[in-house]
């Protein structure tokens, strides 16, 4: 696809930049409103089966990645029409989420700007070393990612850091209406968890919330990293580096099942996303019907995306993502393709 094509289906995106605000509250309805009332179900149900409690729980957690999804729109602006009202739901959101409207929004539009460029990696992104990278690091370095990279590290052990420990900090360089936004975060956050605390009881508050936070929070990542490693990803040097071609092959079509798709917010059209951040979340499968050019990117299912658990780097001669123990049939032959 040239840079022509790029430029006409980008200028095609455009009528759908624009949201349309009862859609957006009725989606702010059709989601907080079941996640609370299977919140207080999950309680009620602690005195009849804790098996019960953990299945609705489950379900909760399917709406809490919904209402990030909500939140991630707001970041972007696309939610609603006004900046203000956006700022008002995203911190709301956040604090539900627990991710800091200011300082996630800051950090994810840079990933957007730079995602699949090899030399400006390391905000909002997944941490990629390429095989050249890698054979010269340290051999502390080679660990350290290698357990960064570790399934139940990145999806167990990851949600509790980033959103329980990273996410209360500020960055250095933060502005101070970003300082104040995580600590206004932070501090609701601590008053929401005291009152429910004191309200049911800290042991019931950690059997419902805990399974939430962790099943939301490992499918939020798993999300995340599944729509930029698979294998024929796209990463290019900064003077090779497009911004559309980042999007469209640097970027999956996350086919799932309806009803993932919906608990999911339409995330798996990540392509278009990347391609267009301001086309809100329910408008993104219809621009994907509608343009056959969108239609032809690497499409992975559930199925097929779990291959992506055994890629941990990026090849550069090759192109394409490969497991550790593939290194040296790269090293010997760096063209020879790796089965």
């Amino acid at each position: 696809m040239g840079n022509q094509n790029h430029k006409h289906l980008r200028k095609q995106l455009a009528p759908f930049e624009k949201s349309n605000t009862k859609t957006s509250v009725w989606q702010i309805v059709n989601t907080m409103v079941p996640f609370f009332v299977l919140w207080v179900l999950a309680y009620a149900s602690l005195s009849v089966s804790y098996v019960l409690t953990f299945i609705l729980c489950t379900i909760a957690a399917g709406f809490l990645v919904r209402i990030f999804i909500i939140f991630h729109d707001c970041c972007h602006q696309s939610f609603f029409k006004n900046r203000r009202a956006n700022q008002i739901l995203g911190t709301i959101t956040g604090i539900m989420t627990f991710c800091p409207y200011e300082q996630w929004k800051h950090s994810h539009s840079v990933h957007h700007a730079t995602s699949s460029n090899l030399n400006k990696r390391g905000t909002g992104d997944v941490w990629v070393l390429t095989v050249d990278e890698y054979v010269s690091a340290s051999i502390l370095k080679r660990i350290a990612y290698r357990l960064y990279r570790n399934p139940f590290v990145m999806f167990v052990l990851g949600p509790i850091y980033i959103f329980l420990i990273e996410y209360r900090f500020n960055m250095k360089n933060a502005r101070m209406k970003e300082r104040l936004n995580t600590y206004l975060t932070n501090f609701s956050i601590v008053s929401i968890i005291a009152v429910l605390c004191w309200a049911i009881g800290w042991q019931a508050f950690l059997l419902i919330q805990g399974p939430i936070f962790l099943i939301s929070g490992s499918l939020g990542i798993w999300l995340f990293y599944v729509q930029h490693q698979f294998e024929d990803s796209y990463f290019e040097n900064e003077d090779e580096w497009d911004y559309v071609k980042a999007a469209l092959e640097g970027s999956s079509y996350y086919k799932l099942p309806k009803v993932l798709q919906w608990l999911t917010g339409n995330i798996g059209f990540h392509h278009i996303h990347h391609l267009s951040p301001r086309v809100p979340n329910y408008k993104l499968e219809e621009v994907h019907n509608k343009h056959q050019a969108l239609q032809e990117v690497q499409t992975i299912t559930i199925g097929s995306s779990l291959k992506s658990l055994r890629f941990r780097l990026w090849d550069e001669n090759n192109k394409k993502f490969i497991a550790f123990n593939e290194i040296k049939d790269v090293q010997v032959n760096p063209k020879v393709k790796v089965q």
